[in-house]
């Protein structure tokens, strides 16, 4: 019997969880998109788009690196607001490498002080990202991440900027080397473990962000209660946008309907181009009062529901 020639032996791979922590509108999720390749969190320019711990699935050489997507940090005051936080926490504790994201342009602020005091009792490795360095000369950048490494021992500084890809190469392929080796956990060609029925709720519900965001500060979900493949091959998906008063549910449909059609249409156009097929959209608005004090709700979102 012959030893199997060293060319015919499969590479050995490496698998793990990379979780992203920061202050609300660091950029965790456009650094979550640039790294995949492609849109699997929804992106906002108000805070707290990112509801539960959605995940992008990277593929760098003969690694899988499966990136947590965590709520962003902040001070919790409603119900919602600590189970955010509570998982951002969890996502962080069991991952296998911990990113701590910073805006460069907002330096260790109040919010970024309080995530390194805290981040520093997670025991994994933890590598510093300072994002949006297209926005800071070069000496703030260097004078933050002395600062920044100073307060915590992080492995590896990196500056990027999510927006314009800068950098972002270098980051991916220094956790494709961190984590631990094992077989991967996702089919190769599944960018996202969240099912497309939740990713077209959340684009939906970014589109009403981006539409409503004075009128309607947080006091809405989105669900998708079918979605459908046609002979045709195009898909209808049917969801259901959910406000706690009926004076918000006037906001979002808008006079003679044009709001919720300007929504429909924004959210029709993104899922098409995702997944590559025509899109028939149909959105209802519906009342749920008090949906923020609903344990089912939470268990949807993929949050544990606070009891106090």
């Amino acid at each position: 019997m012959t030893d199997k020639p060293q060319d015919d032996i499969a590479p050995a791979t490496a698998c793990g969880f990379v979780a992203l922590i920061g202050a609300p509108n660091v950029g965790k999720s456009t650094l979550v998109n640039a790294l995949v390749g492609s849109k699997v969190t929804i992106v906002s320019r108000k805070v707290q788009t990112t509801r539960a711990l959605i995940r992008g699935i990277v593929i760098e050489n003969n690694a899988q690196i499966i990136l947590v997507d965590t709520p962003g940090i902040f001070s919790p005051k409603r119900r919602l607001d600590r189970a955010m936080v509570s998982t951002a926490w969890s996502g962080a504790h069991d991952a296998d490498v911990v990113c701590v994201l910073l805006d460069a342009k907002a330096g260790i602020d109040e919010e970024a002080e309080a995530i390194l005091s805290k981040v520093a009792t997670v025991k994994h490795e933890k590598i510093l990202v300072l994002n949006k360095i297209d926005l800071v000369p070069r000496e703030k950048l260097l004078a933050l991440a002395k600062t920044a490494n100073d307060r915590l021992a992080f492995a590896r500084t990196f500056m990027v900027s999510a927006m314009s890809g800068d950098g972002v190469d270098d980051l991916r392929r220094t956790l494709a080397e961190m984590v631990p080796p094992g077989p991967f956990h996702y089919p190769e060609d599944q960018m996202s473990d969240a099912p497309m029925r939740h990713l077209a709720a959340e684009i939906t519900r970014e589109k009403i962000y981006r539409k409503l965001h004075q009128e309607l500060p947080y006091q809405s979900t989105v669900e998708t209660d079918s979605w459908t493949e046609r002979k045709d091959k195009s898909i209808r998906i049917e969801q259901t946008i959910f406000v706690e008063r009926e004076s918000q549910r006037k906001i979002v449909l808008g006079k003679g309907g044009a709001t919720i059609k300007a929504i429909g249409a924004e959210s029709r156009k993104e899922l098409a181009e995702i997944v590559g097929v025509p899109v028939h959209l149909f959105l209802f608005v519906k009342v749920r009062e008090n949906w923020g004090d609903d344990p089912d709700r939470y268990r949807e979102m993929g949050l544990e529901f606070p009891r106090e």
